[in-house]
């Protein structure tokens, strides 16, 4: 098959976990929904033209907000190693704040995803999404399944595999369950190389032509607007008032492999989820 070479695949590993790159903001309803109780069955995608940017890697904010009880969700621009208010905030709060002040600091979630194009072999919640090129956003369960299947110890089996449109390929079965009120994604896996159906050499090229561009699936804020957002949304005051608490003076900060835990969970629910940003969709298009 055309486009997809092995020698790529060094270049997809290597830069799995680099986050250098600007996002413009735009692709988000492309992302594949994924519902407890089902199996989706999709071809991961390596971008043919440029393979370092296979995936995407970033880290986000999140909390209801003080002010008007709606959900707040912010991509942090440590994504790109830039400095970022919040995180400056909390890392404040932390040292320095007073305990009623960590309390509520503990209110904003940060977590870390990926976003990776696949093919979509099979939806069974909606058809129409089979056959088509998706997003597929993932947390650090699904991060563990792919790092092991690229270089750990699944890689003999499946190694370039995994981004393999011909009958060499492997199929990714991420099943979806329900652990509490969070999705849990452990039980998904790779699967044995099989071909897709009406999938050949005549229309793999269209696949990887209509592969989305990760670095525009979100919009890009500066220090200053979501230092409006943190006043507005945390503080419920003005960004032109004094500060609770000084912000971190800093030269920009790489966002961290392991992020901050203190106000997170385990799952792989990700802040940016369908369900919680219906009134951010319109904003983000």
């Amino acid at each position: 098959m055309s486009g997809y070479t092995n020698s790529m695949f060094d270049s997809i590993k290597t830069a799995l976990t680099d986050a250098n790159t600007k996002n413009k903001g735009g692709l988000y309803r492309e992302i594949l929904k994924l519902t407890p109780s089902n199996t989706y069955q999709v071809r991961l995608l390596p971008n043919v033209n440029d393979p370092k940017k296979t995936f995407f890697h970033y880290y986000t904010h999140a909390w209801e907000s003080f002010a008007t009880g709606n959900y707040t969700a912010e991509v942090s621009p440590q994504t790109w190693g830039e400095r970022d208010p919040i995180g400056e905030y909390r890392l404040s709060i932390s040292k320095h704040g007073t305990e009623e002040e960590k309390d509520k600091a503990k209110a904003i979630m940060r977590r870390e995803n990926w976003l990776v194009n696949a093919y979509v072999v099979n939806d069974p919640v909606n058809q129409d999404n089979t056959g088509k090129v998706k997003l597929i956003r993932f947390g650090r369960q699904l991060h563990k399944i792919i790092m092991e299947a690229i270089e750990g110890e699944d890689a003999d089996e499946f190694g370039a595999r995994i981004f393999d449109l011909s009958s060499n390929g492997c199929n990714f079965k991420i099943k979806c369950e329900k652990q509490g009120d969070f999705p849990t994604y452990v039980s998904s896996r790779f699967a044995p190389p099989t071909e897709i159906a009406g999938l050949d050499d005549d229309n793999v090229q269209e696949v990887y032509d209509n592969i989305h561009d990760l670095d525009s699936v979100f919009p890009v804020k500066s220090y200053d607007d979501l230092n409006k957002v943190l006043y507005e949304h945390f503080h419920c005051k003005s960004p032109d008032s004094e500060p609770d608490v000084e912000p971190q003076s800093q030269s920009p900060a790489v966002a961290e492999p392991v992020p901050d835990t203190s106000s997170e969970t385990s799952t792989d629910e990700d802040p940016l989820n369908d369900d919680k940003v219906k009134e951010l969709l319109d904003g983000l298009g």
